[in-house]
């Protein structure tokens, strides 16, 4: 039975997507300080892409929102874009392991976290980069890459 999502249902999608995103990325960014971080900001992602792929569909969402131009990526684990998502998993996976290698290479342990302040900024006196930062990068392309993996299998049955 293929049915047309409601108009209130596309239109509370376009309204909220973007509210979640921006909810993800101010989650993302205050990880290191406050609670929050990479877990609960990929979560919120992929609930912000699994909510277009539930009401547009997966062929609105490769050729609007992963800009394919009309090509259709099928459901194939070698080749299709259950590869792309396992690409974004491994990628993060040697995001966040790097960040806590990098601290050994400084003789310091595991996951160790440095700061590098950065200034004199024009609208900040100076600002802020923890290397906590680069760790919650790789654990949200882990979570991303792991939950859209799932969506997508899932999704395909």
């Amino acid at each position: 039975m293929d049915r047309e999502p409601t108009v209130i249902a596309r239109t509370v999608t376009r309204l909220v997507v973007p509210m979640i995103l921006v909810t993800a990325i101010a989650l993302l960014l205050q990880g290191h300080n406050l609670p929050g971080g990479g877990f609960i900001a990929g979560v919120l992602t992929v609930v912000a892409i699994a909510l277009v792929y539930i009401i547009f569909g997966l062929d609105y969402l490769q050729t609007e929102l992963l800009d394919r131009n009309g090509v259709k990526v099928p459901y194939d684990p070698e080749t299709g874009i259950v590869k792309e998502f396992g690409n974004v998993f491994a990628l993060g996976l040697a995001i966040a392991a790097g960040s806590g290698i990098v601290a050994m290479a400084f003789g310091r342990p595991f996951l160790t976290q440095g700061i590098l302040f950065v200034e004199p900024l024009p609208v900040y006196k100076y600002l802020e980069v923890a290397s906590a930062l680069v760790f919650d990068l790789g654990v949200y392309a882990v979570v991303v890459g792991a939950l859209l993996t799932i969506t997508a299998v899932v999704g395909e049955e």
